[in-house]
Order: structure tokens, then C-alpha cells, then sequence
């Protein structure tokens, strides 16, 4: 492999990387958003949006961009995780935590609010759900991606 194609699909990771963050963000995350709001667990409810600051976009969507860096991280290492359903497990625990542990302990105390979210039970359930199940679907997307991907590379590179 050439150094310009090992480059070109080390970016192209990247970039599925960031669009399997985003989309998992829309849909899995909101939709287990939607499931704990339903059942009176989630302080706050799905799709919101509110403007954000500074350049009040939608919050679902600032949502969705950082869901897209954190799918680029997710790219970067999810090589690493085990095969079969230990991936999964890990793509759960890595949203769970990462993601968490960062809104709660970097992002709320930025935004004036206490660190942990004043630790209510229910903001910490919904934080550990919501995110583990955008590592379940990032995987998904990145997965399907790359094996749709790697599907058409092996047909064309097939005689006739």
C-alpha cells in the first residue's frame, strides 16, 4: 500500500469516523433519550431546540457535532477492541464513560452548573445510557461503513 492511500484512508476513517458519531448521535442517543423522558428517568427531554451559544445552532445538533468528535476518537481506537460481542460491550463502555465523564465533570461546571450535575441519580443514569448506546450505534454505523466499503473494493476488484 502506498503512503498517499494508507493517508487517504486514514482520513476517510476520520471522517466516518465523525458521521457514525453524528448520526448515532440523532438516533441512538435521542432515541434512549426519548425512552428515559418517557419513563419520567431523564431530567431533560430529546431533540432539543433551543439555540446554543455562541452561534445558536439547534442544541440537538451541537449535540450531534461533538457526538461526530467523539465518533473520530472512536475511530481511532475502536481497532482495538475485541471482536465479536466484547466489541460491543466496549463500544458501550467507552460511550458510557468518555462521553459522561466529560459533560459531567468538564461541561456543566463551564456552563455555571455544579460538577456531576449535583450527582442526581436520574442525570447520572441517563448520562451512562444515553452515551453507551451512541458507542453501540457508532459502531454500528462505522462498522456497516466500512464493511459496505470493503464489500464493493472486493467486487470490483473482481475478473469478469
Amino acid at each position: 500500500m502506498t503512503e498517499k492511500s494508507v493517508g487517504s484512508s486514514s482520513m476517510g476513517r476520520l471522517l466516518v469516523g465523525f458521521v457514525a458519531g453524528f448520526f448515532a448521535t440523532l438516533t441512538f442517543h435521542q432515541l434512549m433519550l426519548s425512552l428515559l423522558w418517557a419513563l419520567g428517568v431523564a431530567p431533560f427531554g430529546p431533540f432539543p431546540m433551543a439555540a446554543t451559544e455562541p452561534f445558536r445552532v439547534p442544541v440537538v445538533l451541537s449535540l450531534s457535532f461533538w457526538g461526530g468528535i467523539w465518533g473520530i476518537l472512536f475511530a481511532l481506537i475502536d481497532g482495538k477492541f475485541p471482536r465479536g460481542g466484547g466489541y460491543w460491550i466496549t463500544a458501550f463502555i467507552f460511550g458510557a464513560i468518555f462521553p459522561s465523564m466529560v459533560a459531567l465533570m468538564v461541561v456543566l461546571p463551564l456552563k455555571g452548573r455544579p460538577m456531576g450535575g449535583g450527582w442526581h441519580p436520574g442525570l447520572l443514569l441517563t448520562a451512562l445510557l444515553i452515551n453507551g448506546v451512541w458507542g453501540i450505534g457508532t459502531g454500528l454505523f462505522l462498522n456497516s461503513f466500512w464493511n459496505r466499503r470493503r464489500g464493493a473494493a472486493e467486487h470490483r476488484s473482481r475478473p469478469e
